[in-house]
């Protein structure tokens, strides 16, 4: 069942870049609510890629037994339509003794070597609280790495600031940004602002997208996104194909025609700038290239 209640968000740096005269605008579809959302595919899936599954609490999911997705807040700076996690997002965030409880269930188990903090978006937390829990968690030591997936940087830029930066780059474990990032207008001046700030303290930078009808289904697209990451310092990393996800069926595209624009790519673009387009399996069976699927 698709959700009805999922309300239109849209931050000011991407209500800028829609052109109110295309009625195709890629900023504007991937945002704006509309009456398809309330249709439902044969396809559909209420737990696409098993996150409830798999769900330790509402803010911890141990899918893969060497890293968990940790949520410390449902808050995001939009309301992506095809968003997969639509059904929690703009919600409250985890009640302090959830997260503790999360932290704890972490540090018991050593076999853990990655958190990612997801959401929501983690970097729309108060930097104070942000460096807490990011601090908490680099002092476990059997935690190799973190990783935080964010759509600030290029929806809210301004959140990216040289405290973010300072903050981020000291910690004594690596800290990995997956900026998701679907269109090339999405990557403006501040956005690349963000980006180098981030790349001069040594934060990696790697990027997720996903592949959307009307958004980024042409080659030529897809090219010009992922040049214009490779030139803010961003390595493109996963081109996810599209979520069963309730109400979005009007961005899937099918497989063949994935596999079709990652063949038109590969002649034009180096091994740095191409992703891996990837599948996530439904019911939490994990990631898989879907090129070989």
């Amino acid at each position: 069942m698709a959700r009805t209640d999922f309300p239109g968000k849209i931050s000011p740096a991407f209500q800028a870049l829609i052109d109110p005269g295309d009625p195709m605008d890629p900023i504007a579809r991937q945002f704006t609510p509309s009456a398809q959302e309330q249709e439902s595919a044969p396809d559909d899936l209420s737990d696409p890629i098993g996150d409830l599954k798999y769900s330790v609490s509402e803010c911890l999911v141990h899918r893969h037994p060497d890293r968990v997705l940790l949520v410390p807040t449902w808050a995001c700076p939009v309301h992506c339509r095809f968003c997969f996690r639509r059904d929690r997002v703009g919600g409250k965030g985890p009640k302090p003794e959830l997260l503790a409880q999360a932290l704890d269930y972490i540090r018991k188990h050593p076999n853990i070597r990655e958190v990612i903090l997801t959401g929501g978006d983690p970097l729309m937390l108060p930097l104070k609280k942000l460096g807490g829990l990011l601090a908490e968690l680099a002092a476990m030591p059997h935690l190799h790495s973190l990783r935080i997936h964010s759509r600030v940087p290029v929806a809210a830029p301004g959140r990216v600031t040289q405290s973010l930066a300072r903050l981020l780059g000291r910690l004594p474990k690596p800290v990995y940004l997956l900026a998701h990032v679907n269109h090339a207008l999405e990557i403006t001046p501040e956005a690349r602002a963000g980006f180098n700030r981030l790349r001069l303290v040594g934060v990696p930078i790697l990027s997720q997208s996903v592949l959307l009808k009307g958004v980024n289904d042409k080659v030529e697209e897809l090219e010009d996104l992922f040049r214009s990451l490779l030139a803010a310092g961003v390595k493109p990393y996963y081109l996810h194909h599209p979520d069963r996800v309730p109400g979005t069926a009007q961005f899937r595209l099918g497989l063949d025609e994935g596999r079709v624009l990652m063949a038109g790519l590969r002649p034009r673009l180096s091994g740095l700038a191409l992703p891996v387009y990837i599948l996530d399996r439904p019911g939490g069976e994990g990631k898989i290239p879907a090129e070989i699927v």
